[in-house]
């Protein structure tokens, strides 16, 4: 039996395809995938932030289509590129969320300096906002570029000397197997709380085939997800967009699930955080339903200290900026 698999051409998003393949033989050794790559807007686009274009949600909403045409089976996403603010396409669901790799941010450098010893001024390259905010109040000095591209055409920049530092998704670099060999240094939530589903993936199918959800719920991890679960509550409660400076960092154990989250406003002078947890039992059936809630829950706490002022000047902010730059 063969699937599709609708996937963008990046290595990491094949990286991440292949996994979900060699997962599901482990259960069903007769299947074998197909891919089908797609070149997604967001790929093309390189000159300009994706939040100027259109968001993470361009790195979606192509492959999606593919899928809702019929020419494959599901699609494996990255979780945070998934929007909180728009729904999946009509009769679609994230049918299963595997395993998830660390969530946290990676500072990484030619020679594995951390951020305190990069030298005053230092450019430090990131297109997002939400890293940006974050370590500017730790380190105000220092010089925060755009950078696009994939994970290897950002570490060839960093070699060149187009900047000093770079911000990725130690998921990212995990996945691709050059986390061991790249000289970078973890940065701890309580310094850069990472976004929204990040480290997850999202496989997104048709709602109502039965015998593929069966398939991939065999490869389900119900710890992620959980966890993203709330996150995207309260991403979604929140009514952020492309532009928000929006962090979420759900962990569970022991009984209980903690979420952390924060707002700020484009500039990063204020910053609202927001953090609750609560007893859970995930094998309860009621678990999913309570993730929801802490998740709401945490940005009724943020609106309440104005989060929604924060993420609606964000936005204009952020159009102005580029209104000036051009």
């Amino acid at each position: 039996m063969k699937l599709r698999i609708a996937t963008r051409r990046s290595h990491l998003a094949l990286v991440q395809t292949r996994w979900v393949g060699t997962q599901l033989q482990r259960h069903f050794p007769e299947l074998n995938f197909e891919e089908v790559g797609v070149k997604t807007r967001g790929d093309k686009i390189q000159d300009r932030p994706l939040a100027l274009v259109g968001g993470k949600g361009l790195f979606v909403s192509e492959v999606e289509a593919v899928v809702v045409r019929g020419e494959a089976d599901f699609a494996v996403h990255s979780l945070k590129d998934v929007p909180g603010d728009v729904p999946l396409a009509q009769g679609m669901g994230i049918l299963s969320v595997p395993i998830r790799e660390d969530p946290r941010d990676v500072l990484v450098t030619v020679d594995g300096t951390d951020l305190d010893s990069l030298r005053r001024g230092a450019k430090v390259g990131t297109t997002s906002r939400r890293r940006v905010v974050q370590l500017q109040r730790q380190r105000p000095d220092l010089s925060f570029v755009p950078l696009r591209g994939n994970i290897e055409t950002r570490i060839r920049k960093l070699h060149e000397g187009q900047c000093d530092a770079i911000v990725l998704a130690a998921a990212g670099l995990a996945r691709t197997g050059v986390l061991a060999e790249t000289p970078h240094v973890v940065l701890p939530t309580d310094l850069c709380l990472p976004a929204v589903g990040q480290g997850a993936l999202a496989i997104e199918g048709a709602i109502a085939d039965e015998t593929l959800s069966t398939q991939l719920k065999t490869i389900e991890d119900p710890t992620a997800r959980i966890q993203i679960t709330a996150e995207r509550a309260m991403l979604q409660k929140l009514e952020g967009n492309c532009h928000s400076s929006i962090a979420g960092h759900a962990s569970a154990g022991n009984g209980r699930l903690q979420l952390e989250a924060m707002v700020a406003s484009y500039d990063g002078d204020q910053m609202l955080c927001a953090t609750s947890d609560m007893y859970l039992d995930l094998s309860s059936p009621d678990a999913i339903k309570l993730a929801h809630r802490l998740g709401e829950d945490v940005a009724d706490h943020l609106l309440s200290q104005g989060a929604h002022d924060l993420i609606e000047q964000a936005g204009l902010a952020a159009v102005q900026n580029q209104l000036t730059s051009n």
